[in-house]
């Protein structure tokens, strides 16, 4: 092959390098604005929500909202028994399904990782992770509501609990993953028994992770209405008997946002913003715990 030639073949690999080269970049420069405009689009729905959430629902903060029950219609009142009745039911599911779902997790990583229960109770888990939570509140309706004949708030406690298991032993269960094998094999190798491994080692290096996804399961059920609407129900009034219908917040707002009254729509919207703000303070909280490890 002459000099020229070898020129030209060069000239014509540097030519299609080049076109290549032209051809990716446009590629890239599609799907990043792509991207940035799916991320814009959806910010401005979020933004859009929230100036909603603190235009209307600061409207309605007052003393009363925290002191008094849940008023008849054009009347004044508030939202004790609401928030008072969220939060023990989110409180009694969070500390039934958080042991529930740690210690799953924790067999999950460290006892069965390849066995065939194992498989299986990942696969429900899987189901109980994308399952509609109406699903579960009719599940629950149909066990506990329907047979001792009475809605109550055990009966919400654990259709709640039902939601924050699944999302527990998936977190737990990566976390623990995560956690270097050297971690272990040296403290096997000074003798430690595996139960003290797992308890001041490996879960304790995966704290962190763990916590976040207990808060991430508190934040999903806080504003779950389904599962409470058929196990819980609603009540007017003052209930700390939990074996009685209890009043929530998200069927309390679901209630109120549908009704035709003035005063019930801006309870509805006062309980909308104290929702957010407690998901939103969970995230962060989340959010502090995990970047301190």
């Amino acid at each position: 092959m002459s000099t020229a030639q070898r020129l030209i073949s060069a000239a014509d690999q540097t030519s299609a390098r080049q076109a290549r080269f032209n051809s990716r970049n446009r590629v890239n420069k599609i799907a990043l604005s792509l991207s940035l405009a799916a991320m814009l689009f959806g910010l401005f729905w979020l933004a859009w929500i929230l100036w909603e959430t603190l235009r209307l629902g600061l409207g309605g903060l007052d003393l009363a909202l925290f002191s008094q029950m849940t008023p008849p219609p054009n009347d004044e009142g508030g939202l004790a028994n609401a928030v008072f009745g969220s939060m023990i039911m989110v409180a009694l599911a969070t500390f039934v399904g958080t042991p529930i779902g740690v210690m799953a997790g924790i067999y999950l990583a460290e006892y069965d990782t390849h066995g065939w229960l194992a498989s299986v109770t990942r696969f429900v888990n899987d189901i109980l992770l994308s399952a509609p939570s109406i699903v579960i509140g009719l599940f629950v309706y149909a066990v506990v509501v329907a047979r001792f004949k009475s809605y109550s708030g055990w009966a919400g406690a654990m259709a709640l609990a039902l939601i924050v298991i699944p999302v527990v032993i998936r977190t737990t269960e990566n976390m623990l993953l995560l956690v270097p094998a050297g971690l272990r094999e040296a403290a096997y190798a000074l003798g430690t028994p595996k139960w003290k491994v797992i308890i001041k080692i490996t879960l304790r290096a995966a704290k962190a992770g763990v916590i976040t996804g207990v808060l991430l399961a508190v934040a999903r059920i806080a504003g779950e209405t389904a599962p409470l609407l058929f196990t819980a129900l609603n009540n007017q009034f003052w209930n700390a008997d939990l074996s009685k219908p209890m009043a929530s917040l998200p069927v309390t707002i679901f209630k109120f946002a549908m009704s035709p009254y003035e005063n019930w729509q801006r309870l509805a919207w006062a309980g909308v913003f104290l929702i957010t703000m407690a998901v939103l303070g969970l995230n962060i909280v989340a959010r502090i715990v995990t970047r301190q490890k």
